[in-house]
Formats: structure tokens, C-alpha cells, sequence
């Protein structure tokens, strides 16, 4: 295959890319035009557009693709287990993250719509939930399956959702009695701390004895979903479907090892940005974006990663950006709070009562 620059230089889809470019390893060419975001730099020889975000002031370098490798580019940002076969929006954000080129948005839009596996699994949306502020202070619990019996046994999985940053945790079960469910969902809380607050349903498997004793010991408030109401925890609903729809897309082929394929789905969940935030779940709780499949891709054809950093100018940038991300994360989700509001009001009925009505209260 021929080198990376090379290819782009042949590409004629990139052309008029190349006439653009007004700063040539950091050098401006181009006196005359006015350095405005997006604009196209070359940089060791490779095309780039620059474009800034307006949040955070921070430049994000996105590498032009050539019409040969844009395949390959969908395929790692769609048909991987570690991209999940999202949607649309998602596959897009974790594509332009790195790479561009022109009419990337309806070229992602055609392949996602003309996937196979998504044409067979859908899934409708449900409300988004209420903001949480620290991470890991409230999560949503929930089970789904039964899945056909893996080959080491599992047959369910224990979802888990945390409020603040939407970062999703799941562990596979053999089975759904109290002390499993306990179990696993002490092995989550040994990894991310203990929640002030779980929401789940009115499940047996949420209401037993040996569940009730572990959240007083570690001072764990119970909140349960209206019987009536069930969408109150609209978040782990949200999550719950999408991992159905990630498993079932992958297991065409041998139904026994859909286990196997949770860490990577997490990962899919985890590393794209969300629509209420803003972010991914990955960057609000950890204040980094992780490397993923993309990025190796990306730093192959640029011949390596970018120089890092000592180690204490990382943790001071990294305290730094923690507060930021929260910050931009709450007012996100406020404004994301107040849509959702504006259209329940839009279809909420105005009900009216006289003294010595009789009405039915539910409780």
C-alpha cells in the first residue's frame, strides 16, 4: 500500500482541500487569509483541518482520509465490537473526532442506514433522567435477559448506570437470585465507590433481604420506580435496550458467547459523546478521552503517537479539566432538561378538581 501523504496528494476528492491550506508546520503561507476555524494545515507532510471547539478553546486536528481507506475507517467506527454498532450521531462524533473529509456526514448517514445489522434491531427512545451532579453518587440497577445460556453458564446481566456521567457498568450472572445480584454489585462498587443513592424497579431480585441488608451496612439508599410509573428510570431503560441491540447484532454466528462481547459493547457506550452532556461518559469520569481503535489507526498513518507530557504537569492539566468538564456537563444537562420539559408540557393535559370530587390516588 502506498505511504499515507502520498495517497492523500493522489486523492482528487482532497484537491480542494489542498488549494485551502494556509499553514505548513505551523508556518502561515497564506498571509493574505485570516486564520479562521475549521482551516486546513499540512503537518509532516499530512493534510489536516483544524477546527476549535467552542466550549473548551481547545484545537482538535482531524486527519483527511483518502477515498482508499475510508472503508476501513467505517468499519473500526461501526462493525467493530468496540464501536458497537451505533447510530448514526455517534458513529459520526467518534469518526470526526479524528479524521474528515468532505461529505463525511452523508457518507456515514448512508452506510449506517444501509447496515444490515441495524436494519434488523431498533430500539425507541425513552425520557432522560434527572441531574446528578458527582459521579457514582446515584446509580439506576436493572436485569435483562434471559440470554440463551453462554458456554461458561450466563444467562443475565446486571446493568448499572451511573447518573452523573452516564458511564454504564455490566456484569454477567448464571443467575438472578438475591445473592448473586448482591455479589456482583459489590464487585462494581469495589471498583468505583459507594453510592449514596440505587434506583431500580420493583423487581424480587431488588426487594430481597440479603439486598437490603448490604445497603444498610453501606449506607445505601433504596429508591424505588412507581409500580404504575416504570419509566421513572428512563436512563437504565435507555441502556438496557441498547445493550439488547449491541449483543444481538453480534451473536448471528454462535449464541454461546455473547458474554464475551460485554467489555467491548461497554467500551462502544463509554467512548462516544452523549447528547445531554455533551461528552463522553469516559472523558467526564476519568477527564480524558481513551485511546481506541480510531486512534490506532489515526497514529499509523502518522507514524506514531504525539510526544506526552511529565507526569505532574498531566495531573495538574488533568485536575483543571475534571472541574471544567463538570461544569459544562451540569449546564448540558440542564439545557438538555429544559427540551424535555418544554415537550411534556406540549402534551400534558391541565386536570381541574372541585371540593368533594372523588379522586383515585395511587401510592
Amino acid at each position: 500500500m502506498e505511504d499515507f501523504p502520498l495517497e492523500q496528494s493522489r486523492d482528487d476528492t482532497l484537491r480542494s482541500a489542498y488549494d485551502q491550506v494556509i499553514r505548513i508546520d505551523g508556518q502561515l503561507v497564506r498571509p493574505d487569509a485570516a486564520q479562521s476555524y475549521p482551516h486546513f494545515s499540512l503537518i509532516r507532510d499530512r493534510l489536516y483541518r483544524v477546527s476549535r471547539d467552542t466550549l473548551t478553546g481547545q484545537e482538535n486536528t482531524q486527519l483527511l482520509v483518502p477515498k482508499s481507506r475510508r472503508e476501513m475507517i467505517f468499519q473500526a467506527a461501526h462493525y467493530n465490537p468496540m464501536a458497537g454498532h451505533m447510530g448514526y450521531e455517534k458513529t459520526l462524533d467518534r469518526i470526526m473526532t479524528r479524521f474528515y473529509w468532505p461529505g463525511i456526514r452523508g457518507d456515514v448517514r448512508r452506510r449506517c442506514a444501509s447496515c444490515p445489522e441495524c436494519q434488523l434491531v431498533n430500539a425507541p427512545a425513552i425520557p432522560r433522567a434527572p441531574l446528578v451532579e458527582v459521579p457514582f453518587e446515584r446509580i439506576g440497577m436493572d436485569l435483562i435477559g434471559p440470554f440463551h445460556r453462554s458456554a461458561r453458564g450466563y444467562r443475565f446481566v446486571l446493568v448499572l448506570m451511573d447518573y452523573a456521567t452516564r458511564y454504564p457498568e455490566a456484569v454477567p450472572l448464571r443467575n438472578i437470585s438475591a445473592k448473586s445480584v448482591a455479589q456482583a454489585l459489590f464487585q462494581v462498587i469495589s471498583r468505583v465507590g459507594i453510592p449514596r443513592e440505587i434506583l431500580t424497579d420493583q423487581g424480587t431480585s431488588f426487594m430481597s433481604r440479603t439486598l437490603r441488608e448490604l445497603y444498610g451496612l453501606l449506607g445505601i439508599k433504596s429508591i424505588r420506580t412507581s409500580v404504575y410509573h416504570p419509566q421513572t428510570d428512563g436512563l437504565v431503560e435507555r441502556m438496557n435496550k441498547t445493550l439488547k441491540s449491541m449483543i444481538r447484532k453480534f451473536i448471528s454466528e454462535d449464541e454461546r458467547n455473547w458474554d464475551n462481547w460485554l467489555d467491548p459493547l461497554l467500551f462502544a457506550v463509554r467512548e462516544v459523546p452523549q447528547a445531554s452532556t455533551g461528552f463522553s461518559p469516559f472523558e467526564l469520569l476519568f477527564g480524558r478521552t481513551p485511546r481506541g481503535v480510531l486512534d490506532l489507526i489515526k497514529e499509523s498513518w502518522e507514524e506514531g503517537p504525539s510526544p506526552g507530557k511529565n507526569e505532574i504537569q498531566y495531573v495538574l492539566d488533568l485536575r483543571a479539566k475534571l472541574h471544567t468538564l463538570g461544569r459544562m456537563s451540569r449546564e448540558n444537562l440542564l439545557q438538555a432538561q429544559e427540551r424535555q420539559q418544554r415537550l411534556y408540557n406540549r402534551g400534558a393535559r391541565l386536570r381541574q378538581f372541585t371540593p368533594g370530587e372523588k379522586v383515585l390516588v395511587l401510592l
